[in-house]
């Protein structure tokens, strides 16, 4: 490994994110002129954004020569991991986040639905152009119903004051949207080429460590093209943009299945193998992380600063497990055990509590459930 390698991988994180902050701005002013509700701008278009990354280092290494299949199923498993553990995690504790009945009672359902299906349409090891395709399907008509179902829930030409809109010049509204045309195409042009560099230093990076790509795709592949996420996610957490904040992580997640993994397999030339360790470990992780959403969302409607801590710890025991287990160092053994015999059950527990104690709430109280 050289300093070249180093720079390209650098310049190729740097050039994905300021792709996707591009894509993100001009899609989001898009959806803005057309009075689609903040969550269901999180849920969609700020989700298409910031899974791009995903999407173009995924279909980069789909087509490299020879394909590595390890980093494209491993980007999209290890992203969606990062997503609710690491995203949500810093943005609950930096804010706590409201979720909306929407989230809970749909999307979140639709998430860990999704998640099962890879479950099972891997499970024979491989994702065939043909399941790509059906899952491709599957995000244009996930797209389609979350926009119809948000333009309905906003009254007719209103803004999110509840005033009228105004009406301004035909020639301001078409200099508008070519602006935001413009920022999407440049942000999608950047963000190919820093998923070009971004995929070449993984390989090296693989090569040189010793480590397998799939360990890269997982980890600092994964949290790499989850930044624009994180940046999104926090700043909207910081702003009181809460709906975007938590729509943004859980459209992602939808995404990064139905559309990076289906698209990459669909144009692959033989698909993408899944192997034995995602199938084992990763997926069954990222199902896991799905399900947990549902008891932390549940409680008062909101994740609290500790429930993003508990999140954050979850995201740091699961990096570690990666590093002992491909290390094959002697303390994997121990910290598994410690890990289902003890930790897992304590927090199952205490996620138990607070859902009894959230239902127990509006009794005592003789107020409705939030």
């Amino acid at each position: 490994m050289n300093f070249l390698t180093l720079l390209l991988f650098v310049l190729g994180l740097a050039i994905l994110i300021g792709g996707a902050e591009m894509l993100v701005r001009g899609a989001a002013r898009l959806a803005e002129a057309a009075g689609i509700p903040p969550l269901v701008v999180g849920l969609t278009v700020v989700a298409y954004g910031t899974s791009a990354p995903e999407l173009a280092v995924s279909m980069r290494a789909a087509f490299e020569n020879p394909p590595q299949p390890d980093l494209a199923v491993g980007n999209v498993v290890g992203s969606n991991i990062a997503n609710i553990l690491l995203v949500l995690g810093l943005s609950a504790t930096i804010s706590p986040l409201l979720v909306s009945r929407q989230v809970i009672r749909v999307s979140v359902p639709l998430m860990i639905g999704i998640s099962l299906l890879l479950s099972v349409v891997g499970w024979n090891e491989a994702v065939g152009r043909g399941e790509g395709w059906l899952l491709v399907a599957g995000a244009v008509a996930y797209t389609c119903f979350e926009v119809v179902r948000g333009r309905r829930s906003l009254p007719p030409a209103t803004d999110a004051d509840g005033g009228r809109r105004p009406a301004g010049s035909r020639r301001q509204q078409i200099r508008d949207t070519l602006i935001c045309l413009v920022l999407m195409v440049v942000g999608l042009g950047l963000l190919v080429q820093g998923a070009h560099w971004l995929v070449q230093g993984a390989s090296t990076f693989a090569r040189w460590l010793g480590v397998p790509e799939l360990v890269i795709g997982l980890t600092v592949v994964a949290v790499g093209t989850s930044l624009p996420e994180i940046a999104t996610s926090v700043v909207a957490a910081v702003r009181g943009q809460r709906a975007i904040a938590v729509g943004n992580v859980v459209g992602s997640n939808i995404f990064n299945i139905l559309l990076v993994l289906g698209l990459s397999a669909a144009v692959a030339p033989e698909g993408l193998t899944v192997s034995p360790m995602v199938r084992a470990v990763d997926i069954p992780v990222m199902i896991g992380t799905a399900i947990i959403c549902l008891p932390i969302f549940y409680t008062g409607h909101t994740i609290a600063r500790w429930e993003g801590l508990l999140l954050l710890s979850y995201y740091g025991c699961y990096t570690l497990y990666l590093i002992l287990y491909y290390t094959e160092h002697p303390a994997l053994v121990g910290f598994s055990r410690w890990m289902l015999l003890v930790i897992l059950p304590l927090s199952g527990l205490l996620l138990l509590l607070t859902v009894i104690f959230a239902r127990l709430r509006p009794i005592k109280t003789g107020l409705e459930d939030p």
